[in-house]
């Protein structure tokens, strides 16, 4: 229900190619990093956000969504469930087209409230292992 294949291949293929990735650091050992690694692989562009604002992968980091001065398409989002949904709100407030809860990052009311202001929201996966089976 919350990653079903018509809305995946939807945020994958269509929704444009502009992800905030929400927690994403220049650590090479959090799931972040290598996930980045393969968006961009396929063409995404990455925006890292995280309170450091650091560079990653040659993109300019951001230290919210907020702060962030053009437009989003998905926000990707790398934090503990019990602060997802606070991210969640936040890509609704910007104007973000999806919103991308990795593994284990669940949240139900933040999936019902997104998908109510009409926003694409996939949870409990991961997109540098949906996007391959889309070829």
């Amino acid at each position: 229900m919350y990653g079903d294949q018509e809305t995946i291949r939807k945020i994958l293929t269509e929704t444009g190619d502009t992800w905030a990735i929400v927690g994403l650091s220049t650590n090479p050992h959090r799931a972040a990093h290598g996930v980045a690694t393969v968006l961009q692989r396929y063409g995404k562009r990455i925006v890292p956000v995280h309170p450091k604002a650091e560079t990653v992968h040659g993109e300019q980091g951001y230290p919210t969504l907020d702060s962030i001065p053009f437009k989003i398409d998905v926000v990707d989002v790398f934090v503990n469930s019990h602060l997802a949904g606070t991210i969640a709100d936040q890509a609704v407030a910007i104007g973000a087209k999806a919103v991308w809860f990795q593994l284990g990052v669940i949240d139900q009311d933040a999936y019902h409230r997104t998908r109510d202001a009409g926003l694409d929201m996939v949870m409990d996966r991961c997109p540098a292992i949906e996007i391959p089976r889309l070829s």
